[in-house]
């Protein structure tokens, strides 16, 4: 029987080829977007899981609330991991790292900048890495060593075994390499490709272990099996309050599962991250398939009267319901089947492009079980929804009436046909619009107000030799005659490396509890920056500056500042700073939020960055090739390195800008699955009104005419489609939008260009399908009448 309904459903499709292909196309392009869809979401939802101790391992997290602002700081003291390691009974293990530091490494001949962080507590026990040389155990037990990534190993060392070789890493360490570990997983959040253990017998290790005030590395614990989640931050909170009477810090345990896709806070709250962009995609994901399905179930429907005959003699020839929903289901399975198979074809030729698109290295892996658990599901969810309608409902005509002639699909089949196309152009506008207010969003974000001039400005990374010759460098760097202005800073200009509680002030009430930023600089800040100066004057290189202090508009308004310049104010130890000037505020972290108080202080110790800006008219690459010169004077045994400011700043929109664009592919994709159906649609309307359009042609009526008259249908469609989408997409978005406090305001404009997008592209379609008919000669459709 099987053998029987797929013999003949190959038969109906070979006979009816442009409905085959029709519906294969668009089945095919909404699972090939499923299938990557899919990929990207197993790949975010699987983030960390490679840990064996994925479910127990918890990263200590404070809020900080300074009256004005709840601050969620994952900086944590240096001494509360060693506190933490024993007295805890649901606590296994305690891991103290720091950030990956991106440092020089040499060996030989080969210089090459790595990102390294340094641990303390059994880090293997905690978190699992593949070793392929050396042993977990032992692989940090003595000082100077360092576990090194497969990659980074070959790098320095080629084919050659790396154990016991000695790297020189920061131009003064002297580090034997004692194991090799695999490179960590794409969907890792702690990526790096250098381990190296803290030396607690160095002094100034042992300085930092009694500091319980000074919060600058990252505290993780491994818990027991089903812990006591509120006993446990009770006495995390307990240790901290005990060493230096922190009241007000809340300390709390973040699990690894919430990592990677709840990574954003505010007000002291979770609230979300990635996770957000993982049910939009999947969301994306169901609707381009249910479009495709609906395509299906349209061409299947409107070609009713073709398989009516072949339902009435099956059905006298003794053939039941069930038996015709079956055969009728073994086409929807078949197209399916062969869909997806195509699918998988250009998911396999088009995932190169589309990993560079999303910067991960997804791969469709048949050896794994999820994949193929996750594609039957797939075919089978497409061929019930494709299928359903139309077997349930080819399955239902009535045999007298069909072989009598008496047969018409009555309104019954065209209303549920019209809601499906409905639906269809409603989820096309939303998609539509939905990708322009990204757009719209990203674009509004990027033309506000930094503060400060990011074009012709480079940053360099500070050496101890460069702090050592800074002077020296930038007389040589202004006599080029390609440099306009230089300053040394301890942070870029587009980070935040430094926070800290305000300082204080003459009649200062006592709830005005404020975190600010904190940056430290050379002369010629605002200069270099192109930052405006609102009072007072920059550092001006004299012994005065070391006291002295300059604050941007933000800190000013929060702390209720009236003509702040010659204010005094006490911050750190016995230490009072002069307010010297006020600057506009500058956009140094996310550029969807408020500018935050920020303070200048004069550098006093080494910097870690050398903002340079160039002349106006310089060209780019001349300048560095000057500038590379000079580095390599001062600091010869360091790797010139350099950014543009722009470009650093552009990247805190990667995340949107993807966004938007998969919105755009897909969306794209999805209107063309629509456009697809909407062509079969109409042909088929036309073939069945075929004689129809003969007579008006006899009758006297015009092309245009005639076009009117079939795409007036469509049209009404489509209207309807339009005044049920723009208010869900308008609530939908404007609910995004909430998110950011600079944001777009959604205009009715849009949705208008939107509307008149979609009217012409339905016209071109249904047009392009009745121009044929109607200047068809009728005396080829009527000559049988």
């Amino acid at each position: 029987m099987i053998r029987n309904y797929i013999k003949i459903a190959w038969r109906n499709l070979s006979r009816n080829k442009g409905f085959a292909i029709t519906n294969l196309l668009g089945l095919t392009i909404g699972i090939t977007c499923t299938i990557f869809i899919f990929l990207w979401v197993k790949d975010e939802l699987t983030y960390n899981q490679f840990n064996t101790n994925y479910k127990n391992i918890y990263q200590i997290i404070a809020n900080r609330d300074f009256k004005n602002n709840i601050f969620t700081d994952r900086n944590m003291v240096f001494p509360l991991q060693k506190a933490l390691e024993t007295g805890y009974p649901q606590i296994k293990n305690v891991v103290m790292s720091s950030y990956p530091n991106t440092l020089l490494v040499e060996y030989g001949q080969t210089k090459l900048k790595k990102p390294i962080v340094m641990v303390g507590g059994r880090y293997f026990d905690m978190f699992t890495c593949k070793f392929l040389e050396g042993d977990p155990k032992t692989a940090l037990a003595e000082p100077n060593s360092l576990v090194v990534t497969q990659s980074m190993a070959k790098s320095f060392f080629g084919n050659a075994d790396p154990i016991n070789k000695v790297l020189k890493v920061d131009g003064q360490q002297l580090l034997k390499v004692t194991a090799v570990i695999r490179d960590m997983p794409g969907n890792s959040t702690r990526v790096f490709d250098g381990i190296q253990a803290y030396n607690f017998s160095d002094s100034t290790v042992k300085k930092s272990m009694m500091e319980w005030g000074n919060s600058s590395s990252m505290v993780y614990v491994q818990t027991s099996d089903h812990p006591n989640i509120k006993q446990l931050e009770k006495d995390i909170n307990g240790v901290m309050v005990s060493h230096n009477q922190d009241h007000i810090s809340t300390y709390f345990v973040f699990p690894m599962s919430k990592w990677h896709l709840y990574s954003d806070f505010k007000d002291g709250k979770n609230a979300g991250g990635q996770i957000e962009y993982v049910k939009l995609f999947t969301i994306i994901a169901i609707i381009i398939l249910l479009i495709a399905c609906v395509n299906f179930m349209n061409l299947s429907t409107a070609r009713s009267e073709k398989r009516a005959k072949e339902v009435g003699i099956r059905k006298t020839l003794g053939s039941d319901k069930k038996k015709l929903v079956l055969q009728f289901f073994f086409e929807s399975m078949m197209l399916v089947l062969s869909g997806f198979v195509l699918s998988a074809v250009a998911v396999y030729l088009l995932l190169p492009a589309f990993n560079h698109l999303v910067t991960k290295q997804l791969s469709l892996d048949l050896t794994d079980p999820v994949f193929w658990i996750s594609s039957l599901i797939i075919i089978l969810f497409t061929g019930a929804i494709a299928g359903s309608y139309p077997a349930l409902y080819l399955s239902s005509f009535n045999p007298v009436k069909v072989l009598k002639g008496t047969f018409a699909a009555g309104k019954s089949a065209v209303l549920p046909r019209r809601i499906l196309v409905v639906g269809q152009f409603a989820i096309s506008i939303f998609l539509i619009a939905a990708t322009i207010i990204i757009y719209q969003q990203i674009q509004h974000v990027k033309d506000r107000s930094l503060g400060y001039n990011p074009n012709n400005l480079l940053m360099v990374p500070s050496t101890p030799a460069t702090d050592k010759s800074y002077s020296a460098i930038k007389n040589d760097l202004l006599k080029s005659g390609l440099i306009k202005s230089v300053v040394r800073t301890s942070s870029p200009i587009t980070q935040i490396w430094w926070r800290s509680p305000a300082p204080a002030w003459d009649g200062m009430p006592a709830n005005a509890q404020i975190i600010v930023n904190g940056i430290a600089t050379d002369v010629d800040f605002t200069k270099t920056m192109g930052i405006k100066l609102l009072a007072g004057h920059d550092f001006a290189g004299t012994p005065a500056d070391s006291s002295s202090i300059i604050l941007n508009k933000a800190f000013v308004d929060a702390a209720h500042l009236k003509n702040p310049v010659g204010m005094l104010l006490h911050y750190g130890p016995k230490k009072s700073f002069t307010v010297i000037g006020e600057i506009d505020n500058v956009v140094m972290t996310n550029p969807y939020e408020p500018v935050e108080p920020l303070m200048v202080l004069y550098i006093r110790g080494g910097s870690n960055c050398i903002s340079v800006r160039l002349n106006d008219g310089v060209q780019p690459q001349k300048a560095i090739t000057a500038m590379k010169a000079i580095y390599a004077k001062y600091s010869p045994a360091d790797i010139f390195d350099y950014q543009f400011v722009d470009q650093e700043f552009g990247k805190k929109f990667i995340a949107e800008e993807l966004i938007g664009h998969l919105t755009d592919i897909f969306a794209g994709l999805a209107i063309f699955i629509c456009c697809i159906g909407l062509a079969g649609l109409a042909s088929f309307t036309i073939e069945k009104r075929f004689r129809e359009i003969g007579i008006r042609k006899v009758l006297g009526a015009s092309v245009q005419q005639l076009l009117a008259l079939i795409a007036a249908e469509f049209l009404r469609l489509v209207l309807i489609a339009f005044l049920i989408a723009v208010p869900v997409t308008w609530w939908l978005m404007h609910s995004w939008l909430q998110k950011y406090t600079y944001h777009v305001d959604i205009s009715i404009w849009m949705f208008g260009a939107v509307g008149v997008v979609i009217l012409l592209l339905t016209m071109i379609v249904v047009s392009i399908n009745t121009l044929g008919a109607a200047t068809t000669n009728p005396v080829k459709s009527l000559r049988s009448e």
